[in-house]
């Protein structure tokens, strides 16, 4: 691996300041190797294809190419409950509620709203969530999102960003009908920034990945680059 890649340090990225003053509050500030690979193009505005196992910090990577896009870019019209600025699918409840913890952490200072929804929890509290603020990033698994966009209780035609992430275990837990459901939901593939991650690229994830994304950036990180 080259050495320069832990060598980056956030600060020396294009990040805005609120997102840069989180990550020193939390004790990041050296890039892991997918973190100093991937934001420089997802900075620029580019889709991603990251081959990533978990434990590379993509988490950290995806999640601050979204504050960055949501801070640089605010909305000046009118904005409604139930309409995210940007949008992380991922397959279990689990990843959901950790990306959900750790997009709380990062974003201390960005004044960004962000809801995770789950399956197998009370769906009126969290429609109240949802409804209490303008909502800036959901978290959730695919089932439950498409719960809530079936009952209009959430619209997803003004996302920005959109997060695929585990698209392999979705894949063979079959969500991938759920995904493809979802995705028709957001913006065209032109008018949104679309990430992609998958421990493996199968035939079958490549050609998802040409559905979704639109002359995404390839980057793959080694198992050993995985943190313990």
């Amino acid at each position: 691996m080259p050495t320069h890649l832990t060598d980056t340090h956030f600060s020396d990225l294009p990040i805005n300041g609120k997102v840069v003053d989180a990550l020193a509050a939390a004790n990041f500030s050296h890039c892991t190797p997918i973190q100093a690979l991937a934001l420089p193009p997802l900075l620029e505005g580019h889709d991603i294809a990251g081959q990533a196992q978990t434990g590379t910090g993509k988490t950290a990577a995806f999640l601050i190419t979204i504050f960055n896009d949501l801070l640089n870019n605010p909305v000046e019209e009118e904005r409604f409950a139930g309409e995210p600025r940007a949008l992380v699918i991922a397959p279990t409840r689990e990843l959901v509620v950790q990306i959900g913890e750790d997009a709380r952490q990062l974003g201390a200072h960005c004044g960004l709203n962000v809801v995770t929804l789950i399956g197998g929890m009370d769906y009126q509290k969290q429609l109240e969530r949802l409804n209490s603020d303008l909502v800036d990033i959901v978290v959730a698994t695919p089932g439950r999102l498409l719960d809530f966009s079936g009952r209009r209780d959430l619209y997803l035609d003004q996302v920005e960003v959109l997060v695929i992430d585990e698209a392999d275990r979705m894949l063979d837990m079959g969500f991938i009908p759920q995904v493809k459901r979802i995705v028709r939901l957001t913006p065209k593939k032109t008018h949104r920034q679309t990430l992609l991650f998958s421990a493996t690229f199968t035939e079958d994830i490549i050609r998802l990945t040409e559905q979704w994304t639109e002359d995404p950036v390839k980057i793959e990180i080694e198992p050993e680059s995985v943190a313990t």
